[in-house]
């Protein structure tokens, strides 16, 4: 199996003993092309030879045991199968890029590497060769070597750290040696020392950091030289200065990078709803394998799933615990590491590659660390051998979809199939189920639970809708909040309460109008206005990153006078500091929370109670759980409600829904203030009075009317080129051959809202599969017509894109 996008696998030929020592799931390097070399993974040992053409022979083995096992590449086939995409696309998605060693790869030299690790001599002359050169690439590195099998050298130089390839080069990640500092042998007698402090009676400071080491000393504790400087006040020059008198000597041990210390604490005793709650799911799965917990926000679900979970370690089993959004999961590590302890493992993108491939190599081998794992949408590939439940927290949300790039999958209908596969249990968790999920409760395909009270049986927040069409004609707007809105904020901020603000979109404005011609800078490669991020002055455009600085003048006719319409996160915290000079305003958005502890900064900030009010975007509205709330703003209803989807309602509900369930969780009733043009919509009133069962109910009619999920799947086909005539022509052919097979169940061909990202044009078909239709049938003809499309000369360079289930 190659990590490329071809839907087939690819025959090799072996020597006898490599045939009896290779393993299903382990990874060998193989030439592919003229060139090439890949790592690809060993899918089944057979001896027929391949027809169409000749084997070539593997460069060699790159493992000791198998890497994947037999369950993942089950799963992995139907994930291929199910999305219509490639197994080696999901190869790539899987794997850890550390994995994935290509011909292509850039070495560069590592440079903390201790030089008195013990290396091979090949590796040696490598090491050496970096000395005078930035970087190599394999092809350079098999010239020094005069060896085409470099691969293995360069593995053991990556494990020996003294060496990292090119996707970490924007990580600037080190491995992780923690710097020690013992005192030199030859002042071991006392005498010595005495010597020793006499001598650096001048040096004033090298006399407080050797006074120090000792009071560190008195703990029995090896002891860092971080904590040596913070203690003793020096800089680190003053340490380096008693080392190279030889007083001092540092020294290095490794740790793991990620390991999550913690006692493990009795759990919370559930309250009787939990409880009762709790003994409906453990009925609800002796009959079914899934189960659907519609909990309200601050039911306290979370301590449910604690119960479930130590019951399933009992038995020796993993669990796997999926979280929507990286946001979250730094709030649920320290509380399930107060119950667990170091039994947990966190897999999600913001960690390096290099931790990756720790947690992957801790579950392989059912290490005890790794018995919990915490993660995003991509930790459904790790290497489960014994799986025993798996729990999809916020179940609803929309990023456990993968749009981009393939296998475009649904991390929990994929959750479902793994579960099934290991004899697990899954529960889907909460406060506004996806229509799908309680369609399938409703229809007894999944266990249903509810809990529908807060825990401590504090209420649900009272929400008020504001007006605002009114509040502009009577000319009670201050910016962009209301007069109620404001005189809440003060008085929450009065009781020493904390503020949440919602607008779902960052920047500071995203338009900006020149207002004597009308003209809007556009992004050169897409088809959007660019948005105005006011601290950086600068335009930047959402989807392909470029920016510019913001103009004086408008680029149309020279006018000088540009106004800027809408707003986004960054305004109304500007907007707030005005208006609350005393107060101190935090941002949670795209732009605050880069680089790895973005999240945590500002969580942590926010718990400690040292933001007043925080704004932001939809991070906030995902199970975030914060004591001291008590209001909750959300600006602009209106931008979620009209948006063009058959899912914007339902999405629309959820969202508000989520915000306004940050506040009042602790202890009295949160108040929750929306500000709309259009009050009396059917979904804001349903959100105001918390009726969900009403929601669904309308929304299932609308589905079954306009023939939607649950009732019709959906596949969504995407063509993307430069050139949007060959783009428009292929769609046209497309929609011709589709509507031949499948009649009117074809919509389109249809533009999205932007129907050019990356100087590359958009069109879509839908396709819409009535219930009694073969899923599998349907896509079999698909797959027939993208080959026939492939096939035409003209059309072969245009991307086509299938995506199941694209909502």
């Amino acid at each position: 199996m190659l990590p490329i996008p071809l839907q087939k696998t690819f025959t090799y030929t072996v020597t006898e003993a490599e045939a009896t020592f290779l393993k299903k799931g382990m990874r060998v390097a193989v030439p592919f092309g003229k060139s090439k070399i890949y790592t690809a993974l060993v899918f089944a040992i057979h001896q027929t030879p391949p027809d169409l053409y000749e084997a070539k022979d593997i460069h060699q083995i790159l493992d000791e045991h198998p890497i994947v096992n037999e369950q993942q590449l089950k799963h992995w086939e139907w994930i291929a199968g199910y999305y219509m995409c490639s197994l080696g696309d999901v190869f790539r998605a899987a794997l850890p890029s550390a994995f994935l060693l290509e011909s292509e790869t850039v070495i560069y030299k590592n440079e903390v590497f201790i030089a008195d690790v013990e290396l091979s001599d090949e590796a040696f002359l490598i090491v050496e060769a970096l000395q005078y050169h930035s970087q190599l690439t394999i092809h350079q590195v098999s010239d020094i070597l005069d060896k085409k099998k470099v691969l293995p050298i360069i593995d053991e130089l990556l494990q020996k750290n003294a060496v990292y390839i090119k996707e970490e080069i924007y990580e600037t990640y080190k491995p992780k040696l923690v710097k020690y500092i013992r005192l030199s042998a030859k002042y071991s007698s006392e005498e010595s020392l005495q010597v020793l402090l006499d001598e650096l009676t001048r040096s004033k400071k090298q006399r407080e950091a050797i006074l120090h080491y000792f009071q560190l000393a008195g703990n029995k504790k090896p002891i860092k030289v971080k904590d040596l400087e913070d203690r003793a006040a020096v800089s680190s020059a003053v340490i380096k200065a008693l080392v190279d008198k030889e007083i001092f000597e540092f020294y290095y041990v490794q740790t793991d990078r990620v390991s999550f210390g913690g006692t493990t604490n009795n759990i919370k005793a559930l309250n009787e709803h939990q409880e009762q709650a709790y003994n409906e799911i453990k009925t609800s799965f002796e009959k079914y394998e899934v189960t659907l917990l519609h909990g309200v926000t601050g039911s306290g679900k979370t301590e449910i799933y604690v119960k479930l979970i130590k019951e399933v370690l009992a038995t020796g089993k993993q669990v796997l615990f999926l979280l929507p959004e990286i946001a979250l999961t730094t709030q649920i590590i320290t509380r399930l590491q107060n119950y667990f302890g170091n039994q947990i493992s966190v897999f999600h993108s913001k960690y390096s590659m290099n931790e990756r491939v720790e947690v992957w190599n801790n579950v392989i081998e059912n290490k005890p660390k790794a018995q919990i794992i915490l993660g995003a949408r991509s930790s459904l590939f790790l290497p489960f051998s014994n799986l025993g439940m798996i729990v999809v927290d916020e179940e609803h949300e929309s990023s456990y979809k993968q749009y981009d790039p393939a296998p475009r999958y649904n991390a929990r209908d994929a959750a479902v199939v793994l579960a099934y596969q290991h004899k697990a249990k899954l529960l889907l968790g909460s406060a506004t189920p996806s229509i799908e999920s309680y369609y399938n409760a409703m229809q007894q395909k999944y266990g249903f639970v509810a809990l529908q009270r807060r825990f401590g049986n504090i209420q649900l927040p009272k929400i008020e809708l504001i007006d605002i069409k009114e509040k502009y004609r009577k000319k009670e707007m201050k910016g962009h909040f209301s007069d109620r809105l404001l005189q809440m904020i003060t008085e929450a901020l009065n009781e020493k309460e904390q503020v949440i603000l919602f607008q779902n979109r960052r920047g500071y404005s995203p338009v900006v109008e020149c207002t004597t011609c009308g003209t809007s800078p556009q992004c050169p490669n897409c088809d959007v206005s660019l948005t105005y991020h006011k601290f950086r002055k600068e335009l930047k455009c959402h989807y392909c990153h470029y920016q510019r600085a913001m103009p004086h003048s408008c680029g149309a006719c020279g006018s000088s006078t540009l106004d800027t319409k809408g707003f986004g996160t960054e305004q109304i915290e500007l907007e707030l500091k005005e208006l609350f000079p005393e107060h101190s305003i935090g941002r949670m958005d795209l732009d605050t929370t880069r680089g790895k502890y973005g999240y945590q900064k500002i969580i942590g900030a926010f718990e400690a109670q040292e933001i007043d009010i925080l704004v932001g975007t939809q991070m906030l509205s995902k199970g975030l759980d914060f004591e001291n709330v008590s209001l909750v703003g959300i600006l602009n209803a209106d931008s979620m409600l009209n948006f063009p989807d058959f899912r914007a309602h339902e999405r629309a509900y959820q969202l508000m829904v989520q915000v306004s369930g940050r506040a009042g969780r602790s202890k009295k009733q949160g108040n929750v203030v929306i500000q709309t043009y259009n009050p009396y919509h059917q979904i804001l009133q349903q959100v105001s009075a918390n009726q969900y069962t009403e929601m669904y109910k309308e929304q299932l009619q609308d589905r079954w009317q306009f023939h939607y999920p649950p009732y019709y799947r959906i596949i969504r086909i995407t063509l993307k080129h430069k050139d949007y005539t060959r783009v428009d022509t292929g769609i046209h052919w497309l929609a011709k051959a589709l509507q031949n097979s499948f009649g009117e169940h074809v919509m389109g061909p249809t533009e999205p809202s932007v129907s050019r990202i990356r100087n590359q044009y958009i069109k879509n078909l839908t396709l819409k599969i009535p219930p009694k239709q073969s899923l599998g049938k349907t896509k079999e003809q698909i797959q027939k017509i993208k080959n026939a499309f492939e096939s035409i000369k003209d059309f072969r360079a245009i991307r086509f894109i299938v995506d199941v289930d694209a909502y």
